[in-house]
């Protein structure tokens, strides 16, 4: 087993041993079991999914650090949600209204970089919301 531990600015998230982890990160999705060799990669925007035995498990996170060591997962993130805590209508209106300003082509690049993250962060809320719902 490895720990998992999953920490934001406001609070630790989690602290658990888990067989396995899979994380967003920013240049794509990567898994880590235990005995992983050292690694510190960029947190990206999307679902950490973890497995202990047979039970899988969800976050939504966005943003931060991930560091992996032989026998610890250290998630430090801007962002987490376990997907019990999400509010599926509110993601889903967040999804809209990030739509909505893309739709407008006289934003500027730093607005527009904006509504592309709140995008991404709202599509991954939503999708880790569906997950505590399909099981």
């Amino acid at each position: 087993m490895i720990t998992l531990e999953v920490v934001t600015p406001e609070r630790l998230v989690l602290s658990e041993p888990v067989d396995e982890a899979v994380l967003p990160g920013a240049e794509g999705y990567f898994g880590v079991l235990p005995g992983h060799a050292p690694l510190l990669a960029a947190l990206g925007t999307g679902e950490l999914e973890y497995r202990k035995g047979a039970a899988k498990r969800w976050l939504a996170v966005a943003g931060g650090f991930v560091e992996v060591l032989s026998d610890r997962i250290s998630v430090m993130a801007e962002n987490c949600e376990p997907a019990e805590e999400i509010d599926a209508a509110r993601a889903r209106e967040d999804l809209r209204r990030a739509e909505e300003a893309l739709k407008n082509k006289d934003v500027s690049d730093r607005d527009r970089a904006r509504s592309e993250h709140r995008l991404r962060k709202a599509a991954a809320r939503l999708q880790v919301a569906g997950r505590v719902r399909s099981e």
